[in-house]
């Protein structure tokens, strides 16, 4: 029985989504739930998996071509993959036929691939049922050491001296997520009137706290005591006292949020995502750490959902865990404000007319000017501050 294949159903901030990655080709067997074909959106990378064992028949959609909402990707054939491995095996890749360049047998991504490296396709001998050329055969005959030959240049042309060594340049088009992330960025300095305030704060009383607590919170919670829970916890607080800081834009109305949905930036190998803690007034230390925990994990693996990215009030980034000193973060639209957080460097400071050296983080915080006042942004930074070199105060709530 044949089965279309179709793109996931995006959700209407979504317009339209790439295919990324065919991970099975025409004829190949595959398993329920195996995954078909990754699907790459602004947001996130969804997966399309098999709906029962059989074969894919045939491929609608290469890599790097745009997809449409529900829109069919590929043909599949339900059947037993036991009965269909056999079938596939019967022609063994030594007799397989050569495909020549206009061969209807050879995959789009493969097509794309040999156009890309100026592979010849009468060259590859393709692997695929039916002797069909697929993406791997053209990288597995660059691998093998055959490379293209180069376009014999003009005999007149003059020959340019060059550095000894290799100059190699590599173009690649940006993913949809790092476009998106791009737009966005240079969106929020344009419709904003963004400034930054920053301050520093002593980081000594939450890293001894923490080095008390340390291994019977990790035995009590399982997860381990890190920093960005006691930064959450201080912002909810701080939040709540100035609710400006809260707040978003929607074109001329100002939205004050009676809740507090903060984003923490993760930093992934498709770019900058930002899960959000929702509720985060209702969240202790252990439930935040473990939170942000599973969104870290999720992101390295790109299982994050649009779910978990749709939504909040407040933004967390952290840079320092790369090494920042200070830096200037940029709107999150519609938010209204964005800390950041950065390394923690010790330094010689002043303390009741004595020099001390103190382990010290500058703080950070970007706003929009058109719906915060310098002064609340100063004083959300100077509650921040005060949150956490006593730590007490936030389980007093005082």
């Amino acid at each position: 029985m044949s089965i279309e294949i179709k793109a996931p159903t995006f959700p209407e901030s979504v317009a339209d989504g790439t295919v990324a990655t065919w991970h099975k080709q025409p004829g190949e067997p595959v398993e329920r739930d195996e995954l078909l074909v990754d699907i790459e959106t602004d947001k996130v990378v969804l997966e399309v998996v098999a709906p029962a064992n059989g074969t894919l028949k045939e491929i609608f959609k290469g890599e790097d071509e745009t997809v449409l909402s529900d829109e069919v990707l590929a043909v599949f054939v339900e059947g037993d993959v036991a009965a269909a491995a056999p079938a596939a095996e019967a022609a063994p890749a030594e007799s397989a036929p050569a495909a020549s360049d206009d061969d209807s047998l050879v995959n789009p991504a493969a097509r794309k691939l040999a156009e890309e490296k100026g592979v010849s396709l009468s060259a590859v001998k393709g692997t695929g049922k039916g002797g069909r050329v697929t993406k791997e055969d053209v990288q597995n005959h660059i691998k093998n050491g055959t490379k293209p030959a180069a376009a014999p240049a003009p005999a007149a042309a003059p020959v340019a001296a060059v550095p000894a060594g290799e100059r190699v340049e590599k173009r690649v088009p940006m993913t949809r997520l790092r476009a998106t992330i791009a737009k966005r960025l240079v969106e929020a300095q344009q419709n904003a009137a963004m400034l930054t305030t920053y301050n520093e704060v002593n980081m000594k009383p939450v890293m001894e706290l923490r080095k008390t607590y340390k291994e019977q919170f990790e035995k009590v919670h399982g997860v381990k005591l890190g920093f960005m829970s006691f930064f959450v916890k201080a912002a909810t607080e701080a939040l709540k006292r100035f609710p400006a800081v809260n707040a978003s834009i929607d074109g001329n109305d100002m939205v004050y949020h009676g809740y507090q949905d903060i984003g923490v930036a993760v930093s992934t190998e498709r770019g900058l995502v930002v899960p959000v803690l929702r509720d985060t007034d209702s969240m202790g230390l252990a439930e935040i750490e473990g939170t942000i925990g599973d969104f870290a994990k999720r992101g390295r693996d790109g299982k994050l959902g649009m779910e978990d990215m749709q939504g909040g009030t407040f933004t967390i980034t952290n840079g320092g865990v790369f090494g920042s000193l200070m830096s200037t973060p940029i709107l999150n639209p519609p938010q209204t404000a964005i800390m950041g957080m950065h390394k923690i460097q010790e330094r010689p400071m002043a303390v009741n007319g004595k020099v001390e050296i103190l382990p010290m983080m500058y703080l950070a915080l970007s706003y929009d000017h058109r719906m915060i006042d310098g002064k609340e942004a100063v004083q959300f930074l100077v509650t921040i501050k005060d949150l956490l070199e006593d730590p007490a105060r936030m389980l007093l709530d005082v």
